[in-house]
């Protein structure tokens, strides 16, 4: 009869809809049915391991008698998945995050002793103590911290799960994302992961992880909630994730000390339903906000979850794990490590170095050579560079019982506050590699990142280049310029060439490009090209992609605004990899302005102005279908012509139409081709010597 009851449980557990939820601030996801689902995928005997591992819990959890004095340690991982976002979340935030753990699981949370009077004598004290581990699956040092670049950090889903996984036996699995499926975190009952390890754990947004940094108070207790799920408790109001219905009375949490509710997401303590006298609504397994309690019934319940053989619970606090992964004595420094806020300065900018060695640091010194201060015993020194170069920065640590040194040769790279001045033309043709203060390659993979390219230009021979493929996907690559001074101009335009190929339709690369007005401190987005629409030039190309001289664009930002006419301005271009081909940039070229031309973007299969920049002679391509009459007109920066409209018959294809430069000063123009009632307008950069 109990085999027959649990299966017809979980059936309804299948095929429940969440129809009539509400738009909550805060949602789970625990006992999701489409995960449910997704897990059975219609196989019986996986629904009969299920359904047996939850009876196998059930009846451990009904004959367990708790011994009040015990006390369970729990070691934990967290995986930062992220892009280089906000979500790529600190350490300080993630040990606040074990922190309040610790404090809600202990009875030692503020405000506990406020809750309603009719609660107040069953706050438990649960008796977890939660750790980060100090020692990985083989057995190296560790901070109990992993960091994982993957665009997946959007979905927060399985598959994001999958990156990264430590033994659940031995860690329990906390994955952090910028998303987290839909919910602000989830996880599930023990008996429904028996048999699923690569989906034991939990999954939460960055933005509920802790008090501090991305998250809030109001946030920090959302972990508690999933953790309370990871170990065997429903919601109050029962197995679903939809509070304040009321078929919500129908159900029960298997709790006898939490009455019956229809669940809340406010804050109303006087709240009462399902014919209880009062609710119990700051419980930590509640949606609502002011969660600070669990009560002795559920502690009752998660301690049998947690000794139980379902789904490796018992095997966490085993002597014998907590030894392996460290957690059982205080942890001694096994690691020296800083962190810094920019590598790359301006003459007279500072950098804020941090102390990230574990583990249990006692003291430390810095060295900063050309830096002022010079020496720093501060755990987060703020440090100033007066003069451009290159500089070391070391850091020694000390437990009170071993020392430990990290050195970086080339710590901080000092430019030059002022730079060139407009017009500012790389065409690449001139350099032998993208090193020096001219240029810096953000390569966080290290798989090489931008390169130059000598056999590939859009106009010349040579250009920069960004292999890209199904190996790459999920990482961000940065070309960064050096500085620039445009204080003296009134307008400003920035355009440069690119080419870009989808291996298929399901790519999602896209370019973004930055601009900086205090030497790259900080990054403001103005241009952004995504590969599902503006940035091909090309058809989808399977192997390894090429472009062919009609297979580049031209893009022009004219978004630079007077808060960026400055000395030290900078831009970087950024790309994020999801799949498709190689990129690759050239011509990139700042230009002051007077007055501005209504521009189109143009791609490899429309208008196009090369070489560019040009001197003497430059030629027009117009690709064209059928025989027809164009005019074009060359134009200057403010939109006069400056050559009679010509009026040339084209044939079909990619059509070359010579346009002579002879006897213009150098600067920008525009060529304007009118063509069976539209016009198109490409900029040109003449470079006659003469400006």
């Amino acid at each position: 009869m109990r085999s027959i009851l649990v299966l017809s449980i979980f059936l309804f557990l299948v095929h429940h809809s969440n129809a009539q939820a509400q738009d909550l601030g805060f949602r789970c996801k625990a006992n999701d049915p489409a995960t449910i689902e997704a897990i059975v995928q219609g196989d019986p005997e996986k629904q009969a391991r299920m359904a047996l591992a939850q009876a196998v819990l059930d009846a451990h959890t009904a004959s367990f008698v708790r011994d009040r004095g015990s006390q369970f340690t729990i070691p934990v991982v967290f995986h930062i998945v992220h892009a280089f976002g906000p979500e790529n979340i600190s350490d300080p935030q993630i040990m606040d995050a074990i922190r309040v753990l610790n404090e809600d699981f202990n009875r030692l949370n503020a405000g506990w002793e406020t809750v309603r009077p009719e609660f107040l004598d069953r706050v438990a004290d649960v008796g977890f103590t939660f750790r980060l581990a100090q020692r990985d699956p083989f057995g190296n040092c560790t901070n109990g911290i992993t960091r994982t670049v993957s665009q997946l950090t959007y979905e927060g889903n399985y598959d994001m799960a999958q990156l990264i996984q430590w033994p659940r036996e031995n860690y329990l699995n906390i994955w952090v994302g910028q998303a987290a499926n839909g919910a602000a975190g989830y996880s599930n009952y023990p008996w429904v992961l028996d048999d699923q390890p690569e989906r034991d754990g939990i999954v939460i947004q960055a933005s509920y992880v802790g008090s501090i940094g991305t998250s809030d108070v109001g946030r920090s207790h959302v972990l508690t909630h999933e953790v309370g799920h990871w170990l065997n408790l429903k919601h109050c109001w029962g197995n679903s994730n939809d509070p304040g219905l009321e078929e919500n009375c129908g159900m029960d949490d298997d709790v006898d000390d939490t009455p019956l509710t229809i669940g809340w997401t406010s804050c109303s303590l006087n709240g009462s339903s399902c014919g209880s006298e009062l609710d119990n609504v700051e419980n930590y397994m509640e949606y609502a906000s002011c969660r600070k309690m669990f009560t002795e019934g559920q502690s009752n319940r998660m301690i049998a979850a947690l000794t139980s053989s379902v789904a490796q619970r018992e095997q966490l606090w085993d002597p014998a794990n907590l030894a392996n992964t460290g957690v059982d004595s205080a942890p001694t420094l096994c690691a020296a490590r800083l962190a810094q806020d920019r590598e790359q300065i301006c003459a007279g900018g500072s950098v804020t170095f941090s102390d990230i060695s574990y583990n249990s640091v006692t003291e430390r010194m810095w060295s900063f050579p050309g830096g002022e201060p010079s020496e720093s015993n501060e755990a987060s020194p703020v440090v100033t560079y007066a003069s451009p170069g290159s500089y070391p920065v070391s850091l020694t640590v000390t437990d009170g019982a071993a020392s430990l040194t990290v050195n970086e040769a080339i710590g901080v790279e000092v430019l030059e506050p002022i730079g060139s001045t407009p017009p500012i033309m790389e065409s690449f043709e001139d350099i032998s590699s993208l090193t020096g203060p001219a240029w810096t390659i953000g390569d966080p993979e290290g798989d090489g990142g931008f390169v130059l390219n000598t056999t590939t230009g859009a106009t010349g021979e040579q250009c920069v280049e960004l292999s890209n493929g199904p190996a790459t996907y999920g990482h961000q690559d940065e070309l960064i310029s050096g500085t620039f001074d445009l204080s003296g101009v009134t307008a400003v335009e920035m355009s440069f060439r690119y080419a870009y190929a989808r291996r298929d339709g399901t790519n999602d690369d896209f370019l973004r490009v930055f601009v900086s007005n205090n030497c790259g401190s900080t990054w403001s987005l103005r241009k952004q090209l995504f590969a599902s629409s503006t940035l091909p030039t090309a058809p989808d190309h399977l192997g390894t992609f090429v472009p062919e001289a009609e297979e580049w664009g031209e893009s022009v930002i004219t978004t630079i605004g007077p808060s960026h006419h400055v000395s030290g301005f900078r831009y970087k271009f950024q790309f994020h990899a999801a799949g498709g081909n190689t990129l690759y940039l050239d011509d990139i070229n700042i230009h002051a302005l007077t007055v501005g031309v209504n521009e189109q973007q143009t791609t490899g299969t429309d208008l196009q102005v090369r070489p560019n920049p040009a001197s003497g002679m430059a030629q027009v391509q117009v690709p064209t279908d059928r025989s027809e009459r164009v005019q074009i007109t060359l134009l200057d920066a403010i939109g006069q012509p400056v050559s009679a409209i010509r009026t040339v018959q084209l044939t079909t294809g990619y059509p070359v139409i010579d346009l002579p430069l002879e006897g213009l000063s150098s600067g920008i123009y525009f060529v304007r081709v009118n063509r069976a009632g539209t016009s198109r307008v490409a900029r040109l950069v003449v470079d006659n010597g003469r400006w």
